[in-house]
């Protein structure tokens, strides 16, 4: 199958089917050939197919890993190269991805984590647009919330030192998905924030693994 054809195949798949029958089909693929569909379904403009993608990303890394685990590293590698100035990109979805394939592949989340920290410092790889801190934040909650361990990993690297500015972000969804985060780092001073702003936050919708769901 051609690459447009793969690309237009892959797109219908996340599109159409369920959650559980998108990701059983991509899952019947060669990892190494949904990689490059995958990376075009996630700047889609339609919500459902970014965020299944980033959920299949999560996958098919995740199975990389399990055999060539360099070839993850490399798609690692390009995520980071997609979120630089230098590549006249701007990444959208790559966050979130980054985010998914950690929480999916311990050894990833090990070698990793540390980059998504960085990306919330203004001394580090710093997301301005806001789009992107979203992914961000998205992708420390799930990254936090798979396994202590993971946890544990974000702490060490002082996650909590950079996450204050996020919780006051103009922007709400990056604010409610930073007290989310917080909340499950187990910041006891800061998980009482959700509840105080559930008046500002309601509405608000985020991905979980195949649903969206309200913030509050």
């Amino acid at each position: 199958m051609r690459a447009r054809a793969l690309n237009k195949y892959v797109a219908g798949l996340l599109k159409d089917l369920s959650f559980a029958e998108a990701m059983a089909r991509i899952a019947q693929e060669p990892p190494a050939t949904m990689l490059k569909p995958l990376f075009s379904c996630l700047c889609s403009c339609d919500e459902k197919v970014k965020w299944y993608a980033v959920s299949a990303m999560g996958r098919v890394v995740s199975v990389l890993a399990d055999t060539e685990l360099e070839d993850a590293r490399v798609v690692m590698r390009r995520f980071m190269w997609m979120l630089n100035d230098e590549s006249g990109g701007i990444g959208w979805g790559v966050p979130e991805a980054m985010g998914e394939v950690m929480a999916c592949q311990p050894e990833m989340a090990q070698e990793f984590s540390h980059i998504l920290v960085a990306f919330m410092r203004e001394d580090g790889f710093y997301l301005e647009l806001p789009a992107l801190q979203r992914g961000l934040m998205w992708g420390l909650g799930r990254l936090a919330a798979c396994s202590q361990l993971n946890r544990d990993l974000l702490i060490a690297k002082d996650v909590m030192k950079y996450l204050p500015p996020y919780l006051e972000s103009a922007d709400l969804l990056v604010q409610g998905l930073a007290i989310r985060a917080a909340a499950i780092l187990d910041n006891k001073d800061i998980t009482s924030s959700l509840a105080k702003r559930a008046d500002i936050l309601a509405g608000l919708i985020y991905y979980d693994n195949g649903r969206f769901v309200s913030l509050v």
